[in-house]
């Protein structure tokens, strides 16, 4: 069992930087991958950005490629925001999966945090 729970999220201005961490507990946690996923109001989740076990390759969505940076230390994930843009706010959570490479998809990720609300203002 792995269980994660995240923090970091909060009310910035646009072009503001934010960086939401995710502490995950349970011994196979290195032995996932893991992945942000994020919620506006009234839409389906989507992928952020992934991080797989796999040769540590990484996987950006087109909106925040460039600007957002996923990154995992022992037993923490990491994600990195900057030039924050107002459709970028949303609710985020991280999310792991034994897949040993990433998916986009949210049916694969086995465990998940409760969320974290990010919201940027114009």
């Amino acid at each position: 069992q792995v269980q994660l729970d995240e923090s970091g999220g909060g009310l910035v201005q646009a072009g503001d930087s934010l960086r939401l961490s995710c502490a995950a507990t349970g011994r196979a946690f290195s032995r996932h991958t893991v992945a942000w996923f994020r919620q506006a109001p009234g839409k389906e989740r989507e992928f952020v950005a992934g991080l797989a076990v796999r040769g540590a390759r990484t996987s950006y969505a087109d909106s925040v490629k460039g600007r957002f940076t996923i990154s995992r230390d022992n037993g923490m994930v990491y994600l990195q925001m900057n030039s924050l843009k107002p459709e970028d706010t949303a609710v985020y959570y991280c999310a792991a999966t034994i897949w040993m490479d990433i998916t986009e998809l949210s049916s694969t990720y086995n465990y998940w945090g409760q969320g974290t609300q990010v919201t940027v203002s114009s």
